[in-house]
């Protein structure tokens, strides 16, 4: 399992966040500079963190970034799957592939199938037990 880089520059993303959290706000800018990401996709990772309601963003004067929640409450799955969408090991694990009729081609078939599920949900519970708070200490 690997993640993506957009995923991993979300959790340093929202590392950084976090270390400003209970200070003034910070800009997209200054994010970038502190954690050493092209602007742009500190941009755009924002956006996606901010609709996720991860973040929360204000324009203008005295507007920037901070979390929307406190950080002991985010988890790194939360911010895996705000980039992601749901953390799904295999095709079987997916219920939204599974929805757009994409299915195993080993399905029906599968000795293991059933199995899936069970190591999904240990690896989405074990992120699931990384709080941000946690993880910028």
């Amino acid at each position: 399992m690997r993640l993506s880089n957009m995923a991993d520059y979300a959790v340093v993303i929202m590392s950084a966040a976090s270390r400003h959290c209970g200070f003034a706000r910070v800009s997209a800018t200054d994010l970038a500079a502190e954690t050493g990401l092209a602007l742009p996709t500190t941009q755009k990772l924002v956006s996606i963190l901010t609709k996720a309601g991860l973040l929360r963003s204000a324009r203008g004067t005295g507007g920037g970034i901070t979390l929307a929640r406190p950080a002991a409450a985010i988890t790194i799955a939360d911010i895996i799957e705000a980039v992601e969408g749901p953390i799904a090991l295999t095709t079987c694990c997916d219920s939204h592939k599974q929805a757009m009729g994409q299915h195993c081609a080993k399905e029906g078939s599968c000795h293991v199938q059933a199995h899936w599920p069970v190591v999904n949900n240990a690896v989405r519970g074990a992120l699931a037990q990384i709080n941000l708070a946690g993880l910028t200490r």
